[in-house]
């Protein structure tokens, strides 16, 4: 088994290398992910697998290059359909989406806004609820192939999507809101990609008080379907990384509090692990 990682090193903060058994190896004439999904599949396929003895050292990071794109996928599930017309103000509009051909795609995250496992997410100050949502990502390249799957957990403040669907820029896309990793799997070494059973659960002062698990198998699109919209009339010159929406959605009563730890896992994949924080209204200005 082996992975994509991108660890941060001295000299470069996102650097594409090859995992096995938790050490870390170059991988020759591919420095970045961007690197990676400007080549064809078969092409960056034969790269990966010849064979490598030059062990590199680095922090792991989110599985991303400095110019990634992250996208989302929106109402892809049943229950995710059912949980938004439980929540929202305007329920009919997730049930026109769900059974639309055009499926919902949304902009998430740029790399600076992205964390990898052991990293912090936010749940925002103006927000009431807040819940995780567990994904599946795929890694697509500049010519549109899947190259490999990862782990999303899409943060999203559930009330301010409820109230009005225009809202969910607000809801989705905020400082501390995406969270990928903890790396890449590469397509050609998961079985039965379309049907990998996801786990999640919130911990709170070491006790679980939410669990809940879907498979890719409920997902009412096809990757290739999604694949194909997000690739219309858009240009990704380093590919881009799409998270398929979320079969998990916690109950009403359900909110993160800061302190609490999301793990989601995935068969075939890994396991992403992430501590909740608040992200304050004046974080611009905190950050220097």
């Amino acid at each position: 088994m082996s992975h994509l990682a991108v660890i941060q090193t001295p000299t470069q903060p996102y650097h594409l290398v090859k995992e096995i058994n938790g050490k870390y190896f170059e991988i020759e004439g591919v420095n970045t992910l961007s690197d990676a999904l400007s080549l064809h599949l078969g092409a960056f396929r034969k790269l990966y697998e010849a064979p490598s003895n030059k062990e590199v050292k680095g922090k792991l990071v989110a599985p991303v290059a400095a110019d990634s794109e992250v996208w989302g996928a929106g109402v892809t599930y049943q229950r995710s359909r059912d949980a938004r017309k439980e929540e929202s103000d305007i329920p009919d509009v997730y049930q026109l989406v769900y059974e639309a051909d055009r499926p919902e795609l949304f902009f998430k995250a740029t790399a600076r806004r992205t964390v990898g496992t052991d990293g912090e997410v936010g749940i925002r100050e103006d927000a009431k609820t807040s819940v995780p949502e567990p994904e599946v990502a795929i890694v697509i390249n500049k010519f549109s192939e899947l190259i490999g799957m990862s782990i999303c957990n899409d943060m999203t403040s559930r009330n301010i999507e409820g109230e009005n669907p225009l809202y969910l820029s607000q809801a989705k896309i905020y400082y501390g809101s995406n969270a990928l990793g903890p790396m890449i799997r590469p397509i050609w070494e998961i079985v039965d990609h379309d049907k990998l059973d996801i786990y999640a659960k919130i911990e709170r002062g070491g006790s679980i008080v939410w669990q809940a698990e879907t498979s890719l198998k409920s997902l009412n699109r096809s990757f290739d379907d999604l694949i194909e919209y997000l690739f219309k009339c858009q240009h990704f010159p380093v590919g881009a990384i799409l998270s398929t929406g979320t079969g998990i959605v916690p109950p009403l009563d359900i909110s993160l509090l800061a302190g609490d730890v999301v793990t989601i896992t995935v068969d075939q994949i890994g396991t992403l692990v992430n501590k909740v924080v608040v992200t304050p209204e004046d974080i611009n200005e905190r950050i220097k």
